[in-house]
């Protein structure tokens, strides 16, 4: 009799563990063990839990090639977290890992395989190469693409469309726990009553929040302030819009004397201009957009051109704003120097449409939806022994749940921005689908896209800095996986399942954009590693920066309102406080905006930040040097980050490794 010890491994976090009736068996290339029901004296399978058992087999299996573990019901369903399986074989030879890392939920069987990761050529056993389809086989009755013509919430991006939630993640996702959601529900009512009772004096539209963030703080005391409106071109919730300004737009009609107040004593808007210190940033996608209709009461949008000019003295400020794209008398130019009033509106309703467009394409459609691309057609083309596979695990992490959970409850015909957003309803579908038609795969990539814009010299543009420190540490850290591998480019070019990945990625994700600029094949080792630099660092850093700092940017809602009550002005003498106050969001947007930005915006409770990775997919050791070179390297950029912002009065710091999360979990 052949005796196997077997470790068992739950889950560390809240339900993970079962009281259900738990099996293995042990498959090897000649045979398999006996079906054992794991049971020691006591409880097993607690949270966290460790247990060991002894596994029978009357002669030898052979390699091992598969753990098979079976989960039934004892008296009451009780799903199982299990993280890993440990096998050490008879005769004390070295213990082989099976990473699981996945729930088992009702009556059901799974296999699992070996630790090390393996390409399809590198399967040579007619059982694993089984074991291999089969897995794809199910994978793809759970994952679909089709598309839903006449659904337009769930059809905003990418025609994707998840078909079943039973095996949606590995984990499931946080906001899941009920003790969790309704901590969550009662902590969202005290926020909300804050704003509604005791707390408001609506004609200073001023909420003493107290749980606001020093930079929410300083954000209310400072927003008037131009500089400050330039910063937030580059370092806020949506620094991605900026690009430099060669020449004034035909439709906006700004000449030298109009700005020339605003500019450095002995210069002119001509000479700033070939100088490259003049700056746009042009709404034009809002132009035309449905407005929503919010308790019976239309609300309103604006599609603004702002022209910025980087002063020698005072940074980045705003010297000219036009609300529409068309030109006109009731479409007037606003200056530094008109009536401080209508000066102010006119940078209040830049910072309106800056929140409908970095709420709903720079956060939802280019961070969540687009990488619920590469979730879709990893589940579906790899299989979970492939490297590509193991390496983007990690960082797909609760992203499909939570995409979910946004269509149904942010972005539905009954969601939050449909009771909060000027754009909510309609607009929102007509926005998205507008800049999903133009995006590009050389915008995702900062390198390129800070090029593009003719960003790359602008002073105090951290989120630039930073992007790139952490493009640069994860490119190589793929590459330095990727090379773990592939070998050659011929590697590349010549795995099957690889092929069918980027297949899927290309034609079924980004189907719809022509100009997206993403091959269907790949021809070489380096379009893997770029590809899945984007997809990580899209998933981690990018998400970071537009997610991270809404609740700073937005707590004080004047500063960046989510909607605006009434037209824009077309008279610059007119404008008044109370004209103000009657186009900002009234007192039940302005907490429902709060509340959101802050829901959206606050740190995970489970979070696991980047380049942690407590999931074990690879067990050998080259990876595992990879791995702890990347987090060398995430450690200098923090160091180098905290060093920078050492005395500013405003830090930046959405951008510091220890911050950003490895996945889309929110």
């Amino acid at each position: 009799m052949e005796e196997y010890k077997v470790t068992v491994a739950t889950g560390t976090s809240e339900y993970s563990g079962t009281n259900n009736y738990i099996y293995v068996t042990l498959v090897g290339e000649n045979r398999q063990s006996e079906r054992t029901i794991l049971d020691n004296p006591g409880l097993d399978f607690c949270r966290g839990a460790v247990d060991e058992y002894k596994v029978c087999s009357p002669a030898p299996l052979g390699p091992l090639l598969l753990v098979r573990l079976e989960k039934q019901r004892y008296w009451v369903e009780d799903n199982w977290f299990c993280r890993y399986v440990t096998v050490e074989p008879p005769g004390g030879g070295p213990a082989l890992t099976f990473p699981c890392y996945r729930w088992l939920i009702g009556d059901v069987k799974v296999e699992i395989r070996e630790g090390t990761a393996k390409r399809l050529c590198d399967d040579t056993s007619p059982q694993l190469l089984a074991h291999r389809k089969a897995e794809l086989q199910e994978r793809q009755t759970v994952y679909r693409s089709v598309r839903l013509q006449k659904c337009c919430y769930t059809h905003m991006h990418p025609p994707i469309y998840v078909h079943s939630h039973r095996n949606m993640n590995s984990h499931t996702c946080p906001n899941s726990n009920p003790s969790r959601k309704r901590a969550l529900f009662l902590q969202l009512c005290l926020f909300i009553q804050m704003g509604c009772m005791g707390f408001w004096d609506s004609q200073v539209y001023r909420c003493q929040d107290r749980s606001r963030p020093a930079s929410g703080q300083y954000c209310m005391e400072h927003w008037k302030e131009d500089w400050f409106f330039g910063y937030q071109c580059l370092n806020g919730s949506n620094p991605r819009m900026i690009q430099r300004c060669k020449e004034l737009p035909g439709n906006f009609p700004v000449s030298g004397e109009m700005v020339q107040g605003s500019l450095a004593p002995r210069t002119t808007l001509d000479k700033e201009l070939k100088a490259g210190n003049i700056y746009l940033i042009d709404y034009a996608i809002m132009d035309g957009v449905p407005t929503n209709v919010i308790r019976g009461k239309p609300q309103y949008i604006a599609a603004p051109l702002c022209l910025l000019y980087e002063h020698p003295d005072q940074g980045l400020i705003p010297i000219a704003i036009q609300l529409g794209q068309t030109p006109g008398l009731d479409t007037p130019i606003f200056l530094p120097n008109d009536p401080p009033l209508a000066w102010l509106l006119a940078k209040i309703w830049v910072r309106h449409s800056e929140f409908q467009v970095f709420q709903l394409l720079s956060h939802l459609l280019r961070t969540h939806l687009l990488v619920e691309v590469f979730c879709v057609a990893t589940l579906r083309q790899l299989p979970a022994v492939h490297p590509v596979y193991k390496l983007l695990a990690p960082h797909l992490r609760y992203t499909l749940e939570i995409n979910c959970r946004g269509r149904t409850q942010l972005v539905s015909a009954d969601g939050i921005f449909k009771r909060v957003m000027s754009t909510g309803g309609e607009g929102l579908l007509v926005l998205s689908q507008r800049e999903y038609k133009v995006l590009t795969y050389r915008s995702l990539q900062p390198c390129w896209d800070f090029q593009q814009r003719g960003a790359t010299t602008l002073k105090d543009y951290f989120y630039r800095e930073h992007s790139l420190m952490l493009w640069d540490a994860i490119h190589s850290f793929v590459s330095g996986m990727i090379s773990v591998y592939y070998h050659c480019d011929s590697d590349v070019v010549e795995d099957p399942e690889l092929q069918t990945w980027i297949k899927d990625i290309a034609e079924e994700g980004f189907v719809d954009v022509p100009t997206f600029g993403l091959s269907n094949e790949l021809k070489n080792k380096a379009e893997l590693v770029t590809l899945l630099s984007v997809a990580i660092f899209t998933s981690t850093a990018q998400h970071a920066a537009t997610n991270n700092g809404q609740f700073d940017w937005c707590a004080w809602v004047p500063n960046t309102p989510c909607t605006m009550r009434h037209p824009t002005p077309t008279d610059k003498d007119a404008v008044t406080m109370e004209m103000i106050m009657d186009s900002l969001p009234d007192v039940s947007q302005t907490c429902l905006e709060m509340a959101i930005t802050w829901h959206l915006g606050r740190p995970q409770p489970d979070a696991v930040t980047l380049g942690q990775y407590p999931e074990q997919y690879f067990t050998e050791p080259q990876a595992q040097e990879v791995i702890d070179r990347f987090r060398k390297e995430l450690k200098d950029i923090e160091e180098h980050i905290l060093s920078q912002n050492q005395g500013l009065e405003l830090p930046y710091l959405f951008l510091l490794p220890s911050r950003i999360e490895n996945s889309i979990t929110i």
